[in-house]
Order: structure tokens, then sequence, then C-alpha cells
């Protein structure tokens, strides 16, 4: 389903190397929103990263909740 992920995060960590911020912390969004206004590979980085910010992540037990059918007993 999210293949298009893994095949567009080619240089892991690069966002980090370009903005200056080592690799353990968060980029502030003020960076981020800024860096996503240039037009070059860092500004593609940024706004990637600013349209994966709004990924949520499944907890396990939600995602088993939506695999079962309700009234299946």
């Amino acid at each position: 389903m999210a293949d298009w992920i893994s095949k567009a995060i080619k240089r892991p960590g690069q966002l980090h190397k370009d903005l200056g911020i080592p690799e353990g912390d968060k980029i502030p969004l003020s960076t981020l929103k800024a860096a996503a206004k240039r037009k070059d590979k860092t500004g593609q980085r940024a706004r990637l990263a600013l349209t994966m910010r709004g990924f949520k992540r499944q907890s396990r037990k939600k995602a088993a909740r939506s695999m079962t059918k309700k009234g299946s007993y």
C-alpha cells in the first residue's frame, strides 16, 4: 500500500545533513517550512517531510480491531 514511501526515501538522514541538524534531534517545524520553500533537492525533501508529518501510525490494538469483522460471532 505505502510502497511509494520506501521508493521516495533514497537517502535517509540527508535532510538532517542538509539543514545542519544532528540526526537524533527533531527538525523544528519553522525550519522545515522555510526549507520547503527552496527549489532544490533540499526543498523537495522538506516538502516530503511535511507531507509525512500528517501520516499517523495506527496502534496495534486499533489495527487488530479494524481487521476483525463486527458481528462475526
